[in-house]
C-alpha cells in the first residue's frame, strides 16, 4: 500500500507548487481583461457624476470606483506571490504597473473598501458642488464667479473677500481627508509599500528617495529664475496698493496675484507690465472680436495637432463633450481630458470662457486625448504615458508654440509684433509659468508629510502655509487656523490626482519645445519658435507618444529630445532675456522673503 501511495502522490500536482513565468503571463493576461471591463464602467460612472452631480451619480460612481480599487487591490496582493520570479522585462514592468494602477489602493476589509471609495466620491464632488453665499446677498458665487472677480478687480477688500469665503468649502473635508488618508494608506502597506507616498513616488523608474532628490535638483536650478520674477512683482504690487496691504515681510498676499491659489499670475499682468510696453495684441480681445464661441476655440486646437500630422478627433468627441458649463445642473469645471474607452472615445470636460486662458488650456487638454489616441494599441498597463509628467507635458509644448508668429498663421492678429515686444511676451509668459513652478511642488511635499504622517492631523493647515511661504513666497490675506482646511480648497487634493506630474511637466515642456525647434531648423531667440504645421516634429512626438508607458521614461524622453535626462535649462534659455531685463529692474531691492 505504501509505495501505490506514494506514486499517487507523485503523481499529483502539488498545489503548493512554485509559480512559473507561464502562471505569471496567465494571471496578467487575465488581470489586464478584467481591470480594462471595470475601468471602462468606472469612467463612464464618473463622467456622469462630474457633469451631473446628483445623489444617484454619486452613488454610481462611487460603486463602480469601489469596485475596480478591491479588484486592483486584490490582484496586486495576488500578484506578490510572483514576485521572487525572474521575469521578462516587459512582464515584470506590468507587474510594478499593477501596483500603481490605483492612486488610493484598497483595503483589505470590504467594508473599509466601500467606505474609501464614498469618502472619495464625496470629497470631489463636495468640491464640485462648492459656493459661497456672502451674508451681504442672496446671490451664491461658484468658483468660476470667484475667479471672475480675482481676474478683473483691484479692490483689495474685495479679492480679500472671494478668497476667504472659497475656502470655507473646504472646513468640512477635513477630517473625512484625515480618515481617507488612513485608509489609503492601509491599502499601499497591504501592497507592501510604506505608505501611499512611497506608492506614488515608486512610479517613476527610479526609487523614491532618488526621484524627491530629482524634485529637489530641479527647484534648485529654476529658483534663481522665480526669484527674481517675485521680486519683480512684489515691487510691483506694493506700488499698486501700498505697504498698509502688502507688508514688509516680503511675502506676498496669495489673494493679490489675480488666482484663487497664487499659482499664476498672468492675470494681474496690466499692473506689472514694464512702464513702456506698448502691447501689441490682447489674445482675450482678439479671441472676443472674432466672435470664437467654445467650439470654435476648440477646433483651432485640433488643428494645431492635425497640422503636425496627426488624424482629427473622432465625430464622438464634439457630441459627448461638455464644454461649457450647464445652466441646470451642478458640474465640476475643472478642465480635465478623458479617454472612456481606450481611445474610441475621447472627450474633454470644460466651462470654457473666451479668454486666452482657456485658449491655451483647450491646447494643453487636447494633448491629453492625442496621447491616449496614440498609445490605445499598447497592452491595458502600458496605456499612459511614460511618466504622469509627460501626458502634462504634451499640450503644453503645443502650446509654447501658440506664438505671434503662430496667431498670425492662424488669422487671430494682423502683424507679429517685433523684437522690441519680446520683454512684453516673455513676462507675460512668466506670470504663466515661471510663477507655477512652486507650487507644483509644494501640493505633493504637503500630501507625502499627510501620507508619512511628518504632518500630523492637528497641523494640517499650519504645515500648508508653511509650504506656501518656504516655496511661493505667499501669505493669506487673512488669518488662518486648524479650524480651516486650505489644502482642500485646490481640486487635486479632494480629487486624490498626483501633483508632481505638473511640475515635471514645466521641465519636460520645455525640454520638448526646444528640441522640436531645433530639429525644425529654427533660428533666432527660442520663445519666437512655433513648429506648427511641421510633419517632423509631429513624427518626432507621436513616435514618442505611441511607446505609452512600455518603456521606462528616459527611453521615451530620448526618443523625444535625443537626451535620458530631465533638464531644467531649456526653461532658463527661454527666459534668458527676461532674466537678464529683471535683474536690471531688480538693482537695490531684497530678493526672498522672511
Amino acid at each position: 500500500m505504501i509505495p501505490l501511495l506514494l506514486s499517487f502522490l507523485l503523481a499529483v500536482p502539488s498545489s503548493a507548487a512554485a509559480p512559473t513565468v507561464k502562471d505569471a503571463q496567465a494571471f496578467m493576461d487575465s488581470a489586464e481583461q478584467t481591470l480594462e471591463t471595470l475601468g471602462r464602467r468606472s469612467a463612464f460612472s464618473s463622467w456622469a457624476m462630474q457633469t451631473n452631480i446628483n445623489y444617484s451619480t454619486e452613488w454610481l460612481a462611487g460603486d463602480a470606483d469601489n469596485a475596480y480599487s478591491a479588484k486592483a487591490a486584490e490582484l496586486a496582493r495576488q500578484a506578490r506571490k510572483f514576485d521572487k520570479l525572474k521575469l521578462p522585462a516587459d512582464l515584470a514592468r506590468k507587474f510594478l504597473m499593477l501596483k500603481l494602477t490605483v492612486t488610493a489602493p484598497a483595503p483589505l476589509d470590504p467594508k473599509e473598501q466601500k467606505e474609501l471609495s464614498d469618502t472619495k466620491v464625496w470629497l470631489e464632488s463636495t468640491y464640485g458642488k462648492g459656493k459661497y453665499c456672502p451674508a451681504s446677498t442672496t446671490t451664491c458665487l461658484s468658483l468660476d464667479d470667484m475667479e471672475d472677480v480675482l481676474r478683473s478687480s483691484r479692490d483689495p477688500q474685495r479679492l480679500q473677500e472671494v478668497w476667504a469665503g472659497w475656502r470655507t468649502i473646504s472646513v468640512p473635508m477635513r477630517p473625512r481627508y484625515q480618515r481617507f488618508a488612513q485608509l489609503s494608506n492601509k491599502g499601499a502597506q497591504d501592497l507592501g509599500f510604506a505608505d501611499t507616498a512611497d506608492l506614488w513616488r515608486s512610479g517613476y523608474d527610479m526609487k523614491p528617495e532618488e526621484f524627491s532628490a530629482e524634485l529637489d535638483r530641479q527647484w534648485e536650478q529654476m529658483k534663481p529664475l522665480y526669484l527674481a520674477l517675485h521680486t519683480y512683482v512684489r515691487r510691483r504690487l506694493t506700488e499698486k496698493y501700498g505697504k498698509a496691504v502688502m507688508g514688509d515681510d516680503g511675502l506676498i498676499p496669495q489673494q493679490l496675484t489675480g488666482n484663487m491659489w497664487g499659482q499664476s499670475w498672468e492675470n494681474i499682468y496690466d499692473i506689472v507690465a514694464p512702464p513702456k510696453a506698448k502691447p501689441a495684441f490682447d489674445l482675450t480681445e482678439q479671441i472676443k472680436k472674432a466672435k470664437l464661441d467654445e467650439k470654435t476655440m476648440v477646433q483651432y486646437g485640433e488643428r494645431f495637432f492635425t497640422s503636425i500630422g496627426f488624424p482629427a478627433l473622432p465625430p464622438t468627441f464634439w457630441e459627448r463633450s461638455m464644454l461649457t458649463r450647464p445652466r441646470d445642473r451642478e458640474v465640476v469645471c475643472h478642465a480635465s481630458a478623458w479617454d472612456v474607452e481606450n481611445g474610441q472615445d475621447l472627450r474633454i470636460k470644460m466651462c470654457i470662457k473666451q479668454n486666452a486662458e482657456d485658449f491655451v488650456t483647450i491646447h494643453h487638454e487636447l494633448g491629453h486625448n492625442f496621447y491616449q489616441r496614440a498609445y490605445e494599441k499598447q497592452p491595458y498597463f502600458f496605456r499612459g504615458s511614460a511618466n504622469d509628467g509627460f501626458h502634462e507635458a504634451l499640450g503644453d509644448t503645443i502650446a509654447l508654440s501658440v506664438t505671434p508668429e503662430y496667431l498670425k498663421t492662424v488669422g487671430l492678429i494682423d502683424t507679429v509684433p517685433g523684437p522690441e515686444g519680446d520683454i512684453d511676451l516673455l513676462l507675460k509668459m512668466a506670470m504663466e509659468r515661471v510663477s507655477f513652478i512652486p507650487f507644483g511642488l509644494l501640493v505633493d511635499q504637503w500630501r507625502w508629510g499627510v501620507f508619512t504622517g511628518k504632518i500630523k492631523p492637528e497641523n494640517y493647515n499650519q504645515a500648508w502655509w508653511d509650504l506656501v511661504r518656504k516655496y511661493q513666497g505667499q501669505k493669506p490675506p487673512v488669518a488662518r487656523s486648524e479650524t480651516d482646511f486650505d489644502p482642500g480648497a485646490k481640486y487635486h487634493i479632494p480629487a486624490n490626482t498626483p501633483y508632481s506630474r505638473y511640475f515635471l511637466a514645466h521641465i519636460l515642456q520645455f525640454q520638448f519645445y526646444r528640441s522640436l525647434c531645433q530639429q525644425g531648423g529654427h533660428k533666432g531667440p527660442l520663445h519666437r519658435c512655433s513648429f506648427y504645421g511641421d510633419k517632423a516634429a509631429g513624427k518626432r512626438l507621436g513616435d514618442m507618444m505611441a511607446m505609452g508607458s512600455s518603456r521606462p521614461w528616459p527611453e521615451a524622453l530620448e526618443a523625444a529630445t535625443g537626451q535620458k535626462q530631465m533638464d531644467a535649462t531649456a526653461v532658463l534659455e527661454y527666459f534668458a532675456p527676461l532674466k537678464a531685463w529683471l535683474d536690471e529692474q531688480n538693482k537695490g531691492q531684497t530678493t526672498g522673503w522672511n
